[in-house]
């Protein structure tokens, strides 16, 4: 099987790259990323070796080039997007063109070309704050209430025409929060680990007391390839591992990590229309076959390790930020 994999330069891209190529010697993977400042070619450069995979710089929204590379292929991953919440609350317009306006052009590659399978990768924010103790499955009302949340949704909506109208095989998995290696240091734990690292304090919205489920990153690539490959087409997969905890509670994890007391926690205002929680049903991901295998703390600390490790991958990223770069 040959997959094109949208965003594979970016963090979860990247790991499902490597999955995919781990799983089955017979899959060949071509990376197409646009290297904004999310993506980066240093994330996927040990791949240069690797016969099976290859490298395409360009953007999603490129419909000449997104239809010669969907043309070679068997299956899509669709990853490529614009995701960090607060950046789509300064600016929305890359979320739109990126998140809505590549994924229109991605589906109608796949569907003029006959692609087999079309994963669409989500989010679940598309559901928008879940009281507590709810947990939402697939069928929930989507009720975004950021523009990134909002521009995810439109995607979702968007693959759910194309598989009523042309009847496309298309998929979408709905993931909670994620965290690992490669993870760019403006998401919420590279952002504490790596300020830490410095030695310097941790940024806490508000009271802290927004709730997320928290899934390393092997384990969501690893349903992804699932519902790739064995997944009901036209069907949702929310996927989560069940790690539900507080920003505050996160922060607590990490600071004992490092031997740090809430004196390195700085309390920064809330930023708008910030969702309190999230938490979705994932019965229906797990019937496939799927379970994560790692541990939140044993995870968390393994990713603390590497970012320890890797100050060269996230350094240029941080000093990139701090001149207004990033």
């Amino acid at each position: 099987m040959h997959v094109l994999v949208t965003g594979g330069a970016g963090f979860i891209g990247g790991h499902f790259v490597r999955h995919a190529l781990a799983a089955d010697p017979a899959v060949r993977v071509t990376t197409l990323d646009a290297l904004t400042y999310a993506g980066n070619a240093s994330t996927v450069a040990d791949l240069d070796r690797e016969p099976r995979h290859r490298f395409v710089h360009g953007d999603v929204r490129d419909a000449a080039l997104v239809h010669r590379l969907v043309s070679e292929v068997d299956a899509v991953a669709h990853f490529a997007a614009e995701s960090h919440v607060d950046r789509s609350i300064d600016d929305p317009s890359p979320f739109l063109h990126t998140n809505v306006v590549g994924t229109g052009v991605v589906l109608d590659a796949a569907r003029r070309h006959g692609v087999d399978r079309v994963l669409h990768v989500s989010t679940d924010e598309v559901y928008g704050s879940v009281p507590a103790p709810d947990h939402v499955d697939e069928d929930a009302p989507l009720r975004p209430n950021s523009p990134y949340a909002a521009s995810k949704a439109a995607a979702d909506l968007l693959v759910r025409s194309h598989r009523v109208t042309y009847g496309q095989p298309v998929l979408v998995t709905r993931s909670t929060n994620c965290f690992g290696p490669f993870h760019h240091p403006e998401k919420a734990i590279p952002r504490f680990v790596t300020r830490l690292l410095d030695g310097g304090s941790v940024p806490l919205y508000g009271d802290g007391s927004h709730r997320r489920d928290w899934t390393f990153v092997a384990d969501n690539v690893a349903a992804q390839w699932l519902v790739l490959t064995e997944g009901e087409p036209g069907t949702t997969y929310n996927v989560g591992a069940g790690n539900e905890r507080s920003n505050r509670e996160l922060v607590a994890a990490l600071l004992a990590l490092f031997g740090r007391d809430d004196t390195a926690i700085e309390s920064v205002p809330d930023r708008p229309g910030h969702d309190r929680r999230y938490a979705v049903d994932t019965t229906r991901i797990r019937a496939l076959g799927w379970k994560p295998e790692h541990d939140l703390e044993a995870a968390l600390a393994d990713t603390v390790a590497w970012y320890r490790a890797n100050e060269d991958w996230w350094r240029p990223l941080v000093d990139d930020a701090r001149r207004g770069r990033g």
